[in-house]
């Protein structure tokens, strides 16, 4: 795809002593080349400009006033990120140095950047499919070593290289199969029936195991939501600040602080929590606490993982069993006891069998480590950086429906129908798979909802 446009736009965020701007364009030389002063004077842009070099000059104002002295690389189409020509200035980060270069490219000719318009120029220039490209922005946002990883798998094709196989085999068969309709009269088979339950019965498979992986994977993208429950003045917030190390809540001897969720985020051993403290939950007839304990009810029955804080000098069972349902899973919670600091000789024994139950002080900020290590053996989610997990909901919804066609196609073809609806449902497949690559994807509205989100300079 050929763009017309040459678009600049500012790619570094603020922080740090350097900045870079990007441009790209078939006369991203041209216009670049009307405002850079190089040192070597035999140097022209357009002319004698080398592919994959560094050049030393200014970038230098109409009245060749000096804004900046710079570092120009060079990338030449189509062996370039968006696989046209491009330009990147590296200059100080002086916020006014950054906006006069982007000034003086956009008065040349180049056009402001929309955000991912980048990465969306190098999908289009087949430089990555629309998987690669989406995992740009998910490495972009990684807020963790888990959520890098996955990205990185993704950027590679780890799903792409898959789906192709996969897609390559299944056209393979049902091209064979509509091959027969011409013969139908004949009674030839060309595509060989049991070889083609076995492809189905493997994509069913790794598209089961995909769907499956989405619950993972959103826990990882947007953090494992972790609930923070308990009565009034239990020390929840108290607990959620010393996790955080952080004064986040706001802490008061006086009963129903806490009126809504209030949410944080905790990173343990490059996993992402989502830690939500909670309203005490108690009989009330305050309206306002009674919807705050209401959602701290939500917050619980949603949580992967419930912290209950019991003060021991209450009965610990009592407010157990006043909080946490009878039928909730006891493997995903941890009993903090809290207050240990003026409370001895602590009687646990009374609480449900096979919960995880430890003592500490939020206000001291005692045994928090070990309070870490049981999160992290709860939240813990077993992957290796070479594992595709889903993380994407739009890959999600598509996979889940290709998993229906998949089982739609064996269905027919155990029932011994003709090959014509076998090859329909497959077909239906292979259009979700290419819509995944991004091969029938081809509208702007559709485009633009999937890189309206991307940072400006990616």
């Amino acid at each position: 795809m050929q763009n017309i446009s040459t678009i600049a736009a500012i790619c570094t965020g603020h922080g740090g002593a350097i900045a870079v701007l990007r441009v790209s364009g078939k006369d991203a030389l041209n216009i670049t080349s009307k405002i850079f002063k190089p040192l070597n004077c035999n140097l022209n842009l357009e002319s004698n400009a080398k592919a994959n070099h560094l050049y030393n000059g200014f970038i230098v104002d109409d009245n060749g006033n000096e804004i900046d002295r710079v570092v120009i690389s060079v990338y030449l189409a189509p062996h370039s990120y968006t696989g046209e020509n491009i330009i990147e200035i590296s200059c100080h980060a002086s916020s006014y140095i950054q906006k006069e270069i982007l000034s003086l490219l956009i008065k040349k000719g180049a056009e402001m950047a929309k955000p991912g318009e980048f990465t969306r120029r190098a999908f289009q220039n087949h430089k990555m499919d629309l998987s690669q490209a989406e995992a740009v922005a998910d490495l972009i946002a990684s807020k963790s070593k888990a959520e890098h990883d996955i990205a990185v798998n993704q950027m590679r094709g780890g799903i792409t290289q898959e789906i192709k196989r996969l897609r390559n085999l299944l056209l393979k068969f049902t091209s064979l199969m509509e091959l027969e309709l011409d013969f139908s009269e004949e009674d030839v088979e060309f595509a060989d029936r049991s070889q083609l339950k076995s492809i189905l019965k493997e994509t069913e498979n790794y598209l089961d195991r995909l769907v499956n992986s989405f619950k993972h994977g959103n826990a990882i993208k947007n953090g494992i939501p972790v609930a923070i429950c308990g009565e009034p003045n239990a020390g929840k917030s108290t607990l959620l600040n010393a996790l955080l190390n952080d004064e986040r809540a706001i802490v008061s001897d006086i009963p129903g602080t806490t009126r809504d969720t209030l949410e944080d985020f905790l990173n343990i051993d490059g996993v992402t929590y989502r830690l939500i403290d909670t309203a005490g939950i108690r009989l009330t007839d305050d309206q306002i606490e009674k919807l705050g304990i209401d959602r701290a009810k939500n917050a619980i029955s949603k949580a992967e993982i419930v912290i209950i804080v019991l003060n021991p000098q209450k009965d610990l069972l009592k407010q157990f069993s006043e909080i946490i349902p009878n039928d909730f899973s006891t493997e995903k919670i941890i009993a903090v006891v809290n207050k240990s600091d003026i409370c001895n000789n602590i009687d646990v024994s009374t609480l449900p069998k096979g919960i995880n139950i430890i003592k500490i002080s939020a206000k001291l900020k005692t045994n928090l480590e070990e309070l870490f290590s049981m999160i992290s053996k709860l939240g813990n989610i077993n992957y290796s950086q070479d594992e595709v997990i889903l993380t994407n909901i739009r890959h999600y919804e598509i996979f889940s429906r290709a998993l229906e066609s998949i089982n739609r196609a064996e269905t027919a073809l155990e029932s011994g129908l003709s090959g014509e609806f076998v090859s329909q449902d497959i077909r239906d497949a292979l259009r979700n798979f290419a819509e995944i690559t991004g091969d029938e994807i081809t509208t702007d509205e559709v485009l633009g909802n999937i890189f309206k989100n991307f940072c400006i300079g990616k």
